[in-house]
């Protein structure tokens, strides 16, 4: 039986822009008209500029800081609902706030609790999201989720690297699953970087857990921040004999120095996706960054969720 596609139109946030046209252009689809109004005290008001009426609407922010670009996604998906939309799907291909799925310590917020709520009370019907930090946010929803992984476009470009010593390597033990997921598949071994943190952002000390003298190593991570712990690893692994050092990371928060701190590292390779835009200026002085689309990826599971297909053959790892 031919599958039945529903009416649909995609639309973006300003900040998410540049990809937004990339996976309408994958998805042979035309980007939906939106316009920001923008007072003088900084307040916004987006506004669709064509009908959404019965329409299936897809809402494509990244939610990385300012928390400007999550309140435009609030406001559009509560526009899309006022307006008479079928069905509206969030879809965040970086999902900020995702660190702040716990209480670590007393007296702090569940962040990415907050923000599923308040998606879930402006009115979406699906999320469509890429490597959460914990896959446990999931959960956190009453709609379903759609969790992508950039393992589906990063795996194909490790095997085209032709390592022959390959060994996949965690920067810290919270990475250590998807290390694993990576190395079983690639049949190679894997190696962990246990690390101790006083204060967020800076890492205090870092041991070595496996054997990576003489290897080709990948270090593997949902996302890159200030790099400091990226890094570091990376010189402890060329420290204990490895022949180089290869970073993949979903997403390129690259907050302070990172840029700096990546260009003077061991790091022979850092490649990202475009879930987040990069600096222009510091990625085109950069030697070491290399950036993957995710726009195919998404245009595809776009398009399979408005025919009610099955989006599982894009899980090569979970």
């Amino acid at each position: 039986m031919p599958a039945v596609q529903e009416s649909s139109k995609i639309f973006s946030g300003t900040a998410t822009r540049y990809l937004s046209e990339k996976i309408a252009a994958a998805s042979g689809e035309r980007l939906g008209e939106v316009a920001v109004s923008r007072f003088s005290d900084g307040e916004f008001q987006p506004s669709f500029e064509e009908t959404v009426r019965g329409e299936l609407v897809f809402i494509i922010q990244s939610t990385f800081p300012p928390s400007d670009n999550l309140f435009e996604l609030l406001l559009m998906v509560d526009a899309a609902r006022r307006a008479s939309a079928k069905r509206i799907v969030a879809v965040l291909p970086y999902f900020g706030f995702a660190r702040q799925d716990r209480k670590d310590k007393p007296r702090v917020s569940i962040g990415a609790k907050l923000v599923a709520n308040m998606l879930t009370a402006a009115g979406v019907d699906r999320i469509m999201t890429m490597d959460l930090h914990a896959d446990q946010i999931q959960g956190f929803f009453e709609v379903p989720v759609d969790h992508l992984f950039a393992s589906t476009l990063f795996l194909p470009y490790i095997k085209e690297m032709g390592l022959k010593d390959l060994i996949m390597a965690a920067p810290d033990t919270g990475g250590t699953k998807r290390a694993n997921a990576y190395a079983k598949h690639l049949g190679c071994d894997m190696a962990i970087c246990y690390k101790q943190r006083k204060v967020a952002n800076k890492v205090d000390s870092m041991t070595v857990i496996g054997d990576v003298s003489g290897k080709d190593v990948v270090l593997v991570d949902d996302m890159v921040d200030t790099a400091g712990t990226l890094t570091k690893a990376a010189d402890m692994m060329i420290a204990e004999g490895a022949n180089s050092v290869r970073a993949v990371c979903t997403h390129p928060v690259l907050s302070g120095d990172a840029y700096e701190r990546i260009e003077e590292s061991a790091i022979t390779e850092l490649i990202v996706s475009d879930t987040i835009p990069l600096n222009k200026e510091k990625a085109e002085k950069s030697t070491k960054i290399k950036q993957v689309s995710v726009a195919p990826l998404f245009a595809d599971v776009i398009k399979r969720v408005s025919t009610h297909e099955s989006i599982s053959s894009h899980f090569i790892i979970a």
